[in-house]
């Protein structure tokens, strides 16, 4: 038998997972844990999203995408930001901790190894080109305010590091 959940995690799931992060494409934002709940309440989808961190520019294009996605369907939908519990980088899942890899991003490590990385200059980042730790940090600041600037002493590629956020 289908429980009203399960029906709802049937329908919207696969059209929420047809939603890019925008700024690393090759994510969902269901890899990248910033969906918290959709569900069907009165004949609209209410979709609660909760931003990798306060500020991010990125939560109104993925609001907007939600919201298409659903309306594409044939769904009416609304989007709210919620901002607690704060997200972590606990929330990413294994298909998307990969996916960033493939992509070339080294996924995030623990806290207390990032703070070793980031703050110790530790070489613990596995370069997602070669897979080697020989790896040094160029700048904690990458190509978004989530990523820090890495560079592998082995096959020299630059690459980002996704920083670890609890």
């Amino acid at each position: 038998m289908i429980t009203t959940e399960q029906h709802i995690d049937d329908i919207l799931i696969p059209i929420l997972e047809q939603v890019s992060d925008p700024e690393i494409p090759v994510l969902s934002i269901m890899d990248m844990g910033v969906v918290r709940s959709a569900v069907f309440e009165n004949s609209i989808v209410k979709v609660q999203i909760t931003p990798t961190y306060s500020g991010c520019p990125a939560m109104d294009v993925i609001g907007d995408d939600i919201k298409k996605a659903l309306k594409d369907a044939g769904y009416k939908s609304e989007v709210e930001l919620i901002l607690s519990p704060a997200w972590t980088t606990d929330w990413i899942t294994p298909r998307g901790r990969k996916a960033l890899e493939d992509y070339g991003i080294a996924a995030p490590l623990g806290v207390e190894a990032d703070k070793d990385v980031l703050l110790h200059g530790k070489r613990l980042v596995k370069c997602p080109q070669c897979g080697s730790t020989n790896t040094k940090m160029v700048s904690q600041f990458g190509s978004t305010a989530c990523k820090a600037q890495f560079q592998c002493d082995d096959c020299l590629e630059p690459f980002d590091y996704f920083k670890c956020l609890k």
